[in-house]
């Protein structure tokens, strides 16, 4: 990871522990009526696992369902780098995408990176794939249908990771929703207590 990158990534990691401060002093409500300020990231532990997953597997064509302001993003972006591959990352917000490319810009990844802006049903059933790598982390209510339009754009061995799997508690039963799912299809899964807690399956 080069100078860029981690200048970067400190500039999220600053932001990221203000946002902690203020969220641990709001009620869920609160938050979720304000959540579209806040980053709201994997965590630097997820983002870890993510990059060195990609690199180990030389992932090339990789997803990721909900790009935010980019943090995720900028992980797998560099992976990617590292293996000739490119992230396909969709977002709702267009401010949130912007945010997001200026970032990828300024580590030198914007050419790694194609966020697509819109509806995350709507334009992940557009995407032909084969996908060798997702990453699923957008509203937790949608994690089971992005699961369904997904599932055949996989290449075989695919893995999938899905997180918010522990926490908020608010949202646990989509959580507990996506996990019965995907372990009725052709994967082998299993859940890590690492970061909000993660989902990790591999497509059989």
């Amino acid at each position: 990871m080069d100078q860029a990158v981690r200048s970067v990534l400190a500039e999220y990691e600053t932001r990221m522990a203000a946002e902690s401060q203020l969220i641990e002093s709001l009620e869920f409500s609160q938050m979720r009526a304000r959540r579209n300020e806040f980053l709201l990231p994997v965590g630097p532990d997820t983002a870890q696992l993510l990059h060195s997953l990609i690199r180990s597997a030389k992932s090339r064509s990789i997803l990721e369902l909900g790009t935010s302001y980019g943090y995720s993003t900028l992980w797998l972006a560099d992976a990617a780098r590292h293996t000739d591959g490119r992230v396909v990352s969709l977002e709702l917000a267009g401010y949130k995408a912007e945010h997001a490319h200026a970032s990828l810009a300024r580590a030198g990844l914007a050419e790694r990176v194609d966020i697509q802006v819109g509806n995350a049903l709507e334009t992940l059933a557009r995407l032909p794939g084969p996908f060798d790598l997702v990453l699923i982390d957008l509203w937790k209510d949608l994690y089971v249908a992005c699961l369904e339009l997904v599932y055949p754009k996989l290449a075989p061995g695919a893995f999938v990771i899905a997180d918010n799997m522990l926490y908020p508690a608010e949202v646990r039963a989509d959580a507990v929703r996506y996990q019965r799912r995907i372990r009725e299809l052709e994967f082998d899964s299993v859940s890590l207590p690492i970061g909000s807690g993660i989902e990790l399956s591999c497509r059989r």
